[in-house]
């Protein structure tokens, strides 16, 4: 194909992009920064969105302690990250989890990493867009536009068109250029943060009981023969959907300005912001709760917004919403934002069908439009399997979350075998002052592929 060349071109910082090593040449608009970089993985990973959205799942099927599965997620994926921050030193590249497999593993290895992760990104955006159905209608009664929300369908079917018009934004959004969407993911991501730290400490400033409700079953798990653990292992879905997604700061490597220092550590900066600030609004969420037997928390119709909006102030939770609102918007901008240099990736290595086609870079925007409007056009498409079998939809969100951990263990493991065999890292990347992580590489590495292995049983196991 066009893009493959021997050496990088005139965009950007060629010494510095490892580019060349691959034979790419520099087609993106290389404009972003370190915040921006930042932002792409906070963005993704999403405080707001992902907590929002899931924790009614976690506390109705495992109650407070639930909350240990936060933790224990951080740290397995800690791991994981840390090993991408090596891979992101090395080579920041568009597609960054399909090119890593594929270099330390082979083709194939890439090419089914790549799949994985594609399939899996489209139907994440499609559940991404459907948290605007959780928080909308609790803002302005007029955003149920299907019915008043009590008909079977009401629900379903208007938060497929809520989030067929979300998805129209993100692609049209994606289709301008990595300036306009670097624009309104930070502006986004900065209101995020904000408001995710006075969410915290306003529930915390309301809290009516001790720690020590983290350290009781409440019941939960009483007649599964597996106990309480066994609900446990379920509920940590929904601490094991939110953290993932933070390699998008080395997605977007083509078009960050010096990638192979400032990727890695947007890739920390947005695994530890996530869990310190997602981590301190659960436990203040559950400390601060009126009423812990109260069956809404554990509903989809409350969750975590109902605890706020008890708790809150009316105005003040109706602007907190807002926040919320903000957050699944640009967290929906990244994740099609992912998904296009994924895409992009792949087409320019004969890796899809049609695949020069989906590699065409516009020459005005600098980035590849057609792989925006397909994926934003599959996602729709995904969309309309939630209006009369949402539990296939639940089914296919599960399957995605497997398929990214699949995905990322493709990269763990072979990246294993390379440090047995003495091949990684690089004594480049020591020598020339880029991260890595010296003598502790073998045994976080060997932790990530056993965390990557465990966590992908734990969700792929059949249960009643």
């Amino acid at each position: 194909m066009a893009t493959r060349h021997g050496a990088v071109g005139d965009g950007g910082a060629p010494g510095d992009s490892g580019l060349g090593e691959l034979g790419y040449k520099e087609e993106l608009d290389r404009s972003l920064g370190k915040f921006a970089s930042f932002a792409a993985g906070v963005s993704y990973i999403s405080i707001l969105t992902g907590t929002f959205q899931l924790f009614y799942f976690g506390f109705g099927t495992a109650g407070p302690a639930y909350l240990w599965s936060w933790p224990m997620v951080f740290v397995g994926q800690m791991a994981v990250a840390l090993c991408f921050m090596e891979l992101a030193a090395k080579y920041p590249v568009a597609g960054s989890v399909y090119n890593w497999a594929k270099l330390l593993g082979s083709r194939i290895v890439g090419w089914s990493s790549g799949w994985l992760m594609l399939t899996a990104s489209i139907v994440t955006l499609s559940a991404v867009v459907l948290a605007l159905q959780l928080n909308l209608p609790r803002l302005w009664s007029g955003f149920q536009i299907i019915g008043d929300g009590t008909g079977e369908y009401d629900f379903a079917t208007n938060a497929v068109i809520l989030g067929t018009v979300m998805i129209a934004f993100t692609t049209a959004v994606n289709a301008f250029g990595v300036k306009l969407m670097a624009l309104i993911n930070s502006t986004g991501v900065f209101v995020e943060l904000i408001a995710a730290v006075l969410i915290a400490i306003i529930l915390a400033a309301n809290i009516t009981r001790g720690p020590d409700v983290f350290f009781s079953t409440h019941g939960y798990g009483a007649g599964e023969s597996g106990g309480y653990l066994s609900v446990f292992l379920v509920a940590s879905l929904a601490s094991g959907y939110v953290m993932y997604g933070f390699d998008t700061a080395s997605s977007l490597g083509e078009e960050t300005v010096d990638p192979r220092r400032t990727a890695p550590k947007a890739i920390l900066r947005a695994i530890l912001a996530s869990f310190v600030i997602g981590g301190a609004i659960l436990v203040f969420a559950v400390m601060a709760a009126p009423d812990l037997e109260d069956p809404l928390i554990g509903s989809s119709e409350g969750g975590l917004q109902y605890i706020v909006e008890q708790v809150m102030w009316g105005p003040l939770g109706k602007i907190f919403l807002v926040c919320i609102v903000i957050a699944v918007t640009v967290c929906s901008l990244a994740v099609h934002a992912a998904a296009i240099r994924l895409t992009f990736a792949m087409a320019r290595d004969n890796a899809l069908p049609f695949g020069e086609r989906l590699a065409h870079v516009n020459p005005k925007h600098q980035t590849p439009v057609v792989p925006a409007i397909v994926i934003g056009v599959l996602s729709a498409f995904i969309l309309v399997i939630n209006i009369g079998q949402p539990q296939i939809f639940t089914v296919l969100t599960s399957i995605a979350i497997i398929m990214i951990y699949l995905a990322y263990l493709m990269v763990t493991g072979p990246l294993l075998k390379k440090r047995l065999q003495g091949k990684w890292p690089p004594k480049e990347l020591a020598e020339s002052g880029y991260f890595t992580m010296g003598r502790w590489g073998l045994p976080v590495n060997i932790f990530a592929v056993l965390w990557g292995v465990g966590m992908a049983l734990n969700l792929a196991w059949p249960r009643p």
